[in-house]
């Protein structure tokens, strides 16, 4: 997959095009241009499509569902977290919160090291706030940063043995 930066440097040396240029026609200044191709600035979809056109191109995004790969534990825990979202709301987080904080409490005694650690922080941090949309994120998420938050999770005890079951596929 190409990043933005490379195939924006991909079309100025396929046309020809300097970064002093590139920056004359299309409005963006020139050190912009040199952190977008190095990748030191990230730069958006609209971004790059303003400077391709520029060069007489188009930006073709193209976007398709891929099957997550997750290993048999993370996928239990998604699992599991992902049941526990459709019950979120701000009362049942407000339920919740006594079991969630015992939970953190007891986890902090028995975990070590990083990101175990900092990711315990930004469970405390999501329940202080009663961050709604952010807990959602790292319940259902399929990111590395997602996973790894579940694997501290704090959220044990929360589904009832009977949902667990069924939720695993254990269910009688």
């Amino acid at each position: 997959m190409f990043l933005r930066g490379e195939l924006l440097h991909g079309v100025m040396l396929e046309t020809g095009t300097t970064q002093s240029e590139l920056s004359r026609i299309s409005g963006v200044r020139q050190p912009s241009i040199s952190a977008f191709i190095s990748g030191r600035v990230q730069m958006s979809d609209d971004m790059l499509e303003r400077l391709l056109s520029c060069m007489g191109y188009r930006l073709e995004v193209v976007r398709r569902p891929v099957k997550s790969d997750l290993r048999r534990s993370p996928e239990r825990s998604w699992r599991l977290h992902r049941q526990l979202s459709t019950h979120l709301s701000p009362s049942t987080l407000q339920q919740w919160r006594p079991t969630i904080l015992r939970n953190l409490s007891r986890l902090r005694v028995n975990v070590k090291g990083q990101p175990h650690l900092r990711n315990l922080d930004r469970w405390q941090d999501l329940i202080e706030r009663g961050d709604h949309s952010g807990l959602r994120r790292v319940l259902t998420g399929l990111d590395v940063d997602s996973v790894q938050m579940r694997e501290v999770s704090p959220m044990a005890g929360l589904l009832s043995q009977g949902e667990r079951s069924e939720v695993l596929g254990l269910a009688l």
